[in-house]
């Protein structure tokens, strides 16, 4: 079994689905008290969103790489980064490392295309909404049609995200908010949701609307035990 890297705290309350779902991956997938091994470096959230709503991506990069070697000193084989959002460094943080890093849009692509899904919504932080980090390589790799809420919507969604669930709120209004957004995009011609941060799934669940929701924290943690396991 290979040692799975996670680079995570943003926020700590989605990391924790990270590693619930890894550990619950590996232990369906081979049983008995197997448990997934983990290098984890866990980051100070509340450094990265300020740098975040200051525009200063740099900033965060030159955090997130002193991270993620740390994560590979510590022995890890490949790295996840335990977020949408912060993909926008994707590639500086791929460039300081010797270890594959496991792209959340990737992982998340790919179950688009096995399930033959071709306009998909996507919903996350306003910086996942708005910038081409994320939706471009869905679009120049995938080749998806992908659609995002108007400009209204995307505060609501961002607001929620940032102002509730990296605290950990649940409310049944933010909740129903959401939804309302989800059947918008279905009408627009949405085949699919992407949950496009790794908290909306703590919001939302499939059992909560017939629209397919994509949860990335979930994807992307299978993904982690595919690769952690292959001979």
């Amino acid at each position: 079994m290979k040692t799975i890297g996670l680079l995570g705290g943003m926020s700590w309350e989605s990391s924790l689905g990270y590693y619930k779902a890894i550990n619950e991956g590996v232990k369906a997938s081979i049983g008995g008290l197997h448990s997934a091994k983990i290098a984890m470096f866990s980051v100070d959230f509340d450094e990265i969103e300020k740098l975040q709503h200051q525009g200063d991506w740099q900033g965060t990069a030159e955090i997130l790489v002193d991270a993620a070697q740390k994560v590979q000193m510590a022995g890890a084989d490949f790295l996840l980064i335990c977020t949408n959002t912060m993909h926008k460094v994707a590639p500086q943080i791929e460039a300081s490392i010797d270890i594959p890093l496991l792209h959340i849009a990737d992982a998340t692509a790919e179950e688009l295309v096995k399930n033959g899904i071709k306009r998909v919504g996507l919903l996350g932080t306003r910086f996942t909404m708005e910038q081409d980090f994320y939706k471009q390589r869905l679009i120049d790799n995938y080749a998806l049609d992908v659609i995002v809420p108007s400009e209204k919507e995307r505060e609501v969604v961002h607001r929620i995200i940032y102002d509730e669930l990296c605290l950990g709120k649940i409310n049944s209004d933010s909740k129903l908010a959401y939804l309302n957004i989800i059947s918008s995009l279905a009408e627009q011609g949405a085949e699919a949701v992407i949950l496009g941060c790794t908290e909306i799934g703590m919001l939302v669940k499939q059992t909560d609307t017939d629209i397919l929701l994509l949860d990335t924290t979930y994807i992307h943690a299978q993904k982690a035990v595919q690769y952690a396991l292959l001979e």
